[in-house]
């Protein structure tokens, strides 16, 4: 019956092409088998009969360990809230939030070079050439898409406005929407340029939407001084001194500060740290957790830290600990990596996010 469901997730959409999607080979995945084979999955009653939030329940579970690329675009506006778990209501929530990102447009982009917006503006237009990948982010198409969304994003919350990092975060969206399109392996060699003109505007407006759905649960990252950064590179310390001792205390005696390698952690969500499949990996998980984003991200930056435990107490130099941790050999990680990663940051929730003085000596 979930097999069914999860089938029904994707045609409830029109495909791309104006025809019908197909089956989803990824439901041999592992993690889909294992679901499958839920007594639930198994009881007589027709999934169509769950109630909305026992179905948006389900595509959770069956998304934590993993999302096969086909459905990841559908699952994804699912799970960030995007897309209402209604079916009859998807196609005209879409159109609506589409025609209304476009109107904000149309109001507030051409004031982008007034003197009140124009540092803002200037800001993105610096920020953006240095994304990842480098060859999406080297097509103009693609950055003339990445300013309006940030732009727009900035102007609509005046409490945070535009800081380095939420570039990064447009990213993973745009190009899980981008493959709702296309047929290639890595996007991040295709001309998106090529694309028609109302694909790359529906591509756009639901970037925007679903970004801004995850910054509405970390906004405090970005608003004056960080402070929801400060205060979670503070949680990590207080937790790794919990889970390895040895590793915290050869950071402390070598004078290396969280701050200094894991700001970078928090305000990028690990992006900078991983390559963009692994992030993309990543965020299916964390938008199957509740508070994935903010609180999980936590105790996965803790299991990250702790993976490379037998390089750090190998190195005896602060410089050369700090260039380590700021430059961690994960070019070759893939979803195996990524999937132990996550395991351990589960395991480390289990013990500690309902005891939080266990985070203190």
């Amino acid at each position: 019956m979930l097999s069914q469901w999860l089938d029904g997730l994707v045609s409830a959409l029109p495909s791309p092409s104006g025809g019908s999607h197909t089956g989803v080979p990824g439901r041999k995945h592992l993690c889909l088998d294992g679901l499958l084979s839920d007594p639930v999955a198994t009881d007589a009653r027709s999934v169509d009969a769950m109630p909305f939030k026992l179905q948006h329940e389900e595509l959770r579970k069956l998304s934590w360990s993993g999302i096969p690329k086909q459905v990841r675009p559908i699952a994804w506006k699912l799970l960030s809230g995007y897309l209402p778990a209604n079916v009859d209501r998807r196609e005209s929530t879409l159109q609506r939030k589409r025609k209304e990102y476009f109107a904000f447009v149309e109001q507030y982009y051409d004031s982008r070079n007034d003197e009140s917006h124009q540092d803002t503006y200037r800001q993105i237009h610096i920020d953006i050439p240095r994304m990842s990948p480098e060859v999406l982010r080297l097509q103009p198409k693609v950055t003339e898409i990445f300013e309006r969304i940030l732009f727009i994003w900035a102007i609509r919350h005046p409490a945070s406005g535009y800081v380095q990092g939420i570039n990064d975060l447009v990213t993973p969206f745009f190009v899980v929407f981008v493959c709702e399109y296309i047929e290639e392996e890595e996007v991040e060699n295709f001309d998106v340029s090529s694309l028609p003109e109302e694909v790359l505007q529906n591509i756009e407006a639901d970037s925007y939407w679903c970004m801004s759905k995850l910054l509405d649960g970390i906004q405090d990252n970005y608003t004056f001084a960080q402070p929801g950064i400060q205060k979670k590179v503070k949680m990590l310390e207080e937790l790794v001194s919990r889970i390895d001792e040895q590793v915290h205390r050869h950071l402390d005696q070598h004078e290396v500060k969280y701050l200094q390698f894991a700001f970078r952690w928090m305000n990028n969500l690990l992006m900078r740290e991983v390559p963009l499949r692994c992030t993309i990996r990543l965020w299916d998980t964390y938008q199957s957790e509740p508070e994935g984003f903010s609180h999980f991200h936590l105790y996965v930056c803790a299991a990250f830290l702790v993976r490379w435990r037998k390089e750090i107490l190998e190195e005896k130099d602060f410089q050369e600990l700090l260039i380590f941790l700021q430059n961690l050999p994960t070019i070759h990680w893939g979803n195996e990596e990524i999937s132990v990663l996550l395991a351990e940051a589960y395991r480390l929730k289990f013990a500690f996010a309902d005891a939080p003085n266990h985070y203190k000596k």
